[in-house]
Protein backbone atom coordinates (compact mmCIF):
# COMPACT_ATOMS: atom_id res chain seq x y z
CA UNK A 1 0.00 0.00 0.00
CA UNK A 2 3.24 2.23 0.64
CA UNK A 3 3.58 2.27 -3.60
CA UNK A 4 3.36 6.11 -4.65
CA UNK A 5 1.86 4.66 -8.00
CA UNK A 6 -1.62 5.55 -8.64
CA UNK A 7 -4.21 2.27 -8.16
CA UNK A 8 -4.76 2.01 -12.07
CA UNK A 9 -1.01 2.10 -13.07
CA UNK A 10 -0.54 -0.47 -10.65
CA UNK A 11 -2.77 -2.29 -12.12
CA UNK A 12 -1.75 -1.62 -15.62
CA UNK A 13 2.05 -2.79 -14.30
CA UNK A 14 0.33 -5.97 -13.34
CA UNK A 15 -1.11 -7.10 -16.26
CA UNK A 16 2.04 -5.45 -18.16
CA UNK A 17 4.53 -7.64 -15.88
CA UNK A 18 2.82 -10.60 -16.74
CA UNK A 19 2.36 -10.32 -20.36
CA UNK A 20 6.12 -9.10 -20.15
CA UNK A 21 6.95 -12.87 -18.50
CA UNK A 22 5.10 -15.00 -20.15
CA UNK A 23 3.02 -15.74 -17.91
CA UNK A 24 0.27 -14.23 -20.54
CA UNK A 25 0.55 -15.15 -24.38
CA UNK A 26 -1.06 -13.41 -27.35
CA UNK A 27 -4.19 -14.65 -27.36
CA UNK A 28 -4.56 -15.13 -23.67
CA UNK A 29 -7.83 -13.93 -21.91
CA UNK A 30 -6.44 -11.28 -18.89
CA UNK A 31 -8.06 -10.32 -15.34
CA UNK A 32 -12.02 -9.18 -15.81
CA UNK A 33 -12.55 -5.39 -13.99
CA UNK A 34 -14.63 -7.80 -11.52
CA UNK A 35 -11.65 -9.84 -11.13
CA UNK A 36 -9.32 -6.69 -10.49
CA UNK A 37 -12.01 -4.94 -8.00
CA UNK A 38 -11.96 -8.17 -5.93
CA UNK A 39 -8.12 -9.05 -6.06
CA UNK A 40 -6.89 -5.41 -5.51
CA UNK A 41 -9.50 -3.71 -3.94
CA UNK A 42 -10.04 -1.13 -6.35
CA UNK A 43 -12.84 0.56 -7.61
CA UNK A 44 -14.67 -0.60 -11.12
CA UNK A 45 -13.58 3.16 -12.37
CA UNK A 46 -9.52 2.10 -11.57
CA UNK A 47 -9.96 -1.55 -13.22
CA UNK A 48 -11.52 0.39 -16.58
CA UNK A 49 -9.31 2.60 -16.80
CA UNK A 50 -6.69 0.71 -16.31
CA UNK A 51 -8.04 -1.59 -19.14
CA UNK A 52 -8.80 0.74 -21.29
CA UNK A 53 -5.13 2.21 -21.50
CA UNK A 54 -3.47 -0.93 -21.91
CA UNK A 55 -5.97 -1.67 -25.10
CA UNK A 56 -4.92 2.01 -25.93
CA UNK A 57 -1.03 1.39 -25.69
CA UNK A 58 -1.83 -2.08 -27.76
CA UNK A 59 -1.11 -4.32 -25.22
CA UNK A 60 -5.25 -6.06 -25.17
CA UNK A 61 -7.61 -6.21 -27.28
CA UNK A 62 -11.19 -5.85 -25.37
CA UNK A 63 -14.47 -7.33 -27.44
CA UNK A 64 -17.52 -6.18 -25.78
CA UNK A 65 -19.48 -8.74 -23.71
CA UNK A 66 -16.67 -11.20 -24.37
CA UNK A 67 -13.69 -10.15 -22.42
CA UNK A 68 -9.88 -8.60 -22.65
CA UNK A 69 -7.29 -10.92 -24.30
CA UNK A 70 -3.24 -10.32 -24.87
CA UNK A 71 -2.95 -8.61 -28.22
CA UNK A 72 -1.20 -10.47 -30.89
CA UNK A 73 2.55 -8.77 -31.22
CA UNK A 74 2.42 -6.96 -34.72
CA UNK A 75 3.92 -7.98 -37.68
CA UNK A 76 5.61 -5.09 -39.46
CA UNK A 77 6.80 -5.01 -43.47
CA UNK A 78 7.76 -1.74 -45.52
CA UNK A 79 5.33 -0.11 -47.05
CA UNK A 80 7.90 1.89 -49.62
CA UNK A 81 8.68 -1.67 -51.29
CA UNK A 82 7.62 -4.51 -52.49
CA UNK A 83 8.23 -7.41 -49.13
CA UNK A 84 7.89 -10.87 -48.39
CA UNK A 85 5.17 -10.90 -45.87
CA UNK A 86 6.85 -14.74 -44.87
CA UNK A 87 10.56 -12.72 -44.23
CA UNK A 88 8.90 -10.01 -42.61
CA UNK A 89 6.45 -12.64 -40.45
CA UNK A 90 10.26 -14.03 -39.26
CA UNK A 91 11.83 -11.27 -38.89
CA UNK A 92 9.81 -10.52 -36.19
CA UNK A 93 10.73 -13.55 -34.27
CA UNK A 94 7.19 -15.58 -34.97
CA UNK A 95 6.92 -18.77 -36.85
CA UNK A 96 5.28 -18.01 -40.62
CA UNK A 97 2.36 -20.08 -42.04
CA UNK A 98 0.08 -20.17 -45.16
CA UNK A 99 -3.59 -21.78 -45.23
CA UNK A 100 -4.75 -22.07 -49.06
CA UNK A 101 -8.26 -20.53 -49.24
CA UNK A 102 -8.95 -20.38 -53.07
CA UNK A 103 -6.45 -21.09 -55.88
CA UNK A 104 -8.32 -21.57 -59.41
CA UNK A 105 -8.36 -19.74 -62.94
CA UNK A 106 -10.90 -17.05 -63.41
CA UNK A 107 -11.82 -14.19 -65.84
CA UNK A 108 -14.03 -11.93 -64.54
CA UNK A 109 -14.19 -8.72 -66.45
CA UNK A 110 -13.40 -5.93 -64.16
CA UNK A 111 -10.11 -7.30 -63.35
CA UNK A 112 -9.41 -8.63 -67.22
CA UNK A 113 -9.48 -4.53 -67.82
CA UNK A 114 -7.88 -3.29 -64.12
CA UNK A 115 -4.66 -5.90 -65.58
CA UNK A 116 -4.79 -4.80 -68.88
CA UNK A 117 -6.04 -8.30 -70.19
CA UNK A 118 -8.41 -9.26 -73.23
CA UNK A 119 -11.93 -11.30 -73.55
CA UNK A 120 -11.55 -14.55 -73.04
CA UNK A 121 -8.31 -14.24 -71.41
CA UNK A 122 -7.82 -16.04 -68.06
CA UNK A 123 -5.47 -15.42 -64.88
CA UNK A 124 -5.04 -16.97 -62.01
CA UNK A 125 -6.25 -16.10 -58.91
CA UNK A 126 -5.11 -17.18 -55.14
CA UNK A 127 -6.78 -16.29 -51.78
CA UNK A 128 -4.74 -17.02 -49.07
CA UNK A 129 -4.43 -16.16 -45.05
CA UNK A 130 -1.15 -15.60 -43.66
CA UNK A 131 -0.09 -16.97 -40.17
CA UNK A 132 2.10 -15.96 -37.43
CA UNK A 133 2.54 -18.01 -34.93
CA UNK A 134 -0.73 -19.64 -35.62
CA UNK A 135 -2.54 -16.31 -35.58
CA UNK A 136 -3.82 -14.73 -39.22
CA UNK A 137 -2.11 -11.40 -39.30
CA UNK A 138 -2.70 -10.98 -43.47
CA UNK A 139 -5.23 -11.93 -46.09
CA UNK A 140 -3.97 -11.97 -49.92
CA UNK A 141 -6.54 -12.39 -52.54
CA UNK A 142 -4.36 -12.18 -55.61
CA UNK A 143 -5.00 -12.24 -59.42
CA UNK A 144 -1.92 -12.76 -61.29
CA UNK A 145 -1.08 -12.62 -65.40
CA UNK A 146 -0.70 -16.62 -66.38
CA UNK A 147 1.23 -14.56 -69.29
CA UNK A 148 3.94 -13.80 -67.29
CA UNK A 149 3.22 -16.49 -64.69
CA UNK A 150 2.15 -19.74 -66.35
CA UNK A 151 3.05 -21.89 -63.11
CA UNK A 152 1.27 -19.71 -60.93
CA UNK A 153 -1.97 -22.06 -60.36
CA UNK A 154 0.58 -25.17 -59.88
CA UNK A 155 2.53 -23.62 -57.19
CA UNK A 156 1.73 -24.69 -53.47
CA UNK A 157 1.62 -21.23 -51.49
CA UNK A 158 1.68 -23.07 -48.31
CA UNK A 159 5.71 -23.79 -49.01
CA UNK A 160 6.39 -20.43 -51.29
CA UNK A 161 5.00 -17.11 -51.04
CA UNK A 162 3.01 -15.27 -54.66
CA UNK A 163 6.18 -13.08 -53.90
CA UNK A 164 8.60 -15.64 -54.05
CA UNK A 165 7.35 -16.82 -57.27
CA UNK A 166 6.73 -13.87 -59.36
CA UNK A 167 10.02 -12.23 -58.70
CA UNK A 168 11.67 -15.17 -59.32
CA UNK A 169 10.15 -14.92 -63.17
CA UNK A 170 11.81 -11.14 -63.57
CA UNK A 171 12.58 -7.94 -62.37
CA UNK A 172 9.81 -5.42 -60.99
CA UNK A 173 9.33 -2.48 -62.88
CA UNK A 174 7.04 -0.48 -61.06
CA UNK A 175 4.35 -0.86 -58.69
CA UNK A 176 1.18 1.10 -57.74
CA UNK A 177 -0.02 0.99 -54.65
CA UNK A 178 -3.39 2.30 -52.57
CA UNK A 179 -3.73 2.08 -49.10
CA UNK A 180 -7.32 2.42 -46.97
CA UNK A 181 -8.74 2.02 -43.74
CA UNK A 182 -11.89 -0.20 -43.86
CA UNK A 183 -14.13 -2.55 -41.93
CA UNK A 184 -13.79 -6.51 -42.47
CA UNK A 185 -17.30 -7.56 -43.28
CA UNK A 186 -18.28 -10.70 -41.41
CA UNK A 187 -16.69 -13.82 -43.89
CA UNK A 188 -13.42 -11.61 -44.07
CA UNK A 189 -13.91 -11.16 -39.96
CA UNK A 190 -14.14 -14.78 -39.61
CA UNK A 191 -11.32 -15.57 -41.33
CA UNK A 192 -8.96 -13.12 -39.53
CA UNK A 193 -10.16 -13.94 -36.18
CA UNK A 194 -11.54 -10.41 -35.23
CA UNK A 195 -14.72 -7.99 -34.48
CA UNK A 196 -16.27 -7.20 -37.55
CA UNK A 197 -15.83 -3.55 -36.35
CA UNK A 198 -12.70 -3.23 -35.95
CA UNK A 199 -10.93 -1.64 -38.84
CA UNK A 200 -8.75 -3.19 -40.51
CA UNK A 201 -5.77 -1.77 -43.24
CA UNK A 202 -6.70 -2.35 -46.62
CA UNK A 203 -3.60 -2.67 -49.52
CA UNK A 204 -4.59 -2.54 -53.19
CA UNK A 205 -1.56 -2.77 -55.18
CA UNK A 206 -1.09 -3.57 -58.58
CA UNK A 207 2.94 -4.60 -60.22
CA UNK A 208 4.69 -4.56 -63.71
CA UNK A 209 6.75 -6.56 -65.19
CA UNK A 210 8.47 -7.72 -68.56
CA UNK A 211 6.45 -4.75 -69.37
CA UNK A 212 3.27 -6.18 -68.40
CA UNK A 213 0.94 -6.03 -65.43
CA UNK A 214 2.85 -8.77 -63.55
CA UNK A 215 -0.33 -9.24 -60.70
CA UNK A 216 -2.76 -7.47 -58.60
CA UNK A 217 -3.42 -7.80 -55.19
CA UNK A 218 -5.81 -6.60 -52.22
CA UNK A 219 -4.27 -7.39 -48.71
CA UNK A 220 -6.38 -7.21 -45.76
CA UNK A 221 -4.64 -6.66 -42.81
CA UNK A 222 -6.40 -6.15 -38.84
CA UNK A 223 -5.08 -3.35 -37.40
CA UNK A 224 -4.15 -4.71 -34.07
CA UNK A 225 -1.80 -6.91 -35.25
CA UNK A 226 0.09 -5.90 -38.25
CA UNK A 227 1.37 -2.13 -40.02
CA UNK A 228 3.46 -1.09 -42.52
CA UNK A 229 6.77 1.28 -41.67
CA UNK A 230 9.35 2.51 -44.27
CA UNK A 231 11.29 5.23 -44.90
CA UNK A 232 11.66 7.61 -48.30
CA UNK A 233 14.84 9.55 -49.05
CA UNK A 234 18.72 9.84 -46.67
CA UNK A 235 17.78 9.95 -42.88
CA UNK A 236 18.84 13.25 -41.64
CA UNK A 237 21.86 13.11 -39.15
CA UNK A 238 19.50 13.57 -36.59
CA UNK A 239 17.40 10.55 -37.11
CA UNK A 240 13.91 10.14 -37.24
CA UNK A 241 11.11 11.17 -35.13
CA UNK A 242 8.87 14.36 -34.07
CA UNK A 243 11.18 16.74 -32.23
CA UNK A 244 10.36 17.69 -28.44
CA UNK A 245 8.40 21.36 -28.06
Amino acid sequence: MDDPLPQYQRLKAYVSDEIAAGRLRPGDRIPSELDLIKRFGVSRMTANRALRELEQAGAVTRVQGVGSFVAARKTEQAMFEINNIAEAVRAGGQAYGCRVIHLAAEAEPDMLAFMGLGAGTRYGRAVLLHLADGVPVQHEDRCANLAFAPQFLDQDFTCVTPYDHLMALGPLQAAEQVFEAALPGPELARLLQVPARLPCIVLRRRTWSMNMVASAARITAPSNRYRFSGVTGAVPPFGLGLPRL
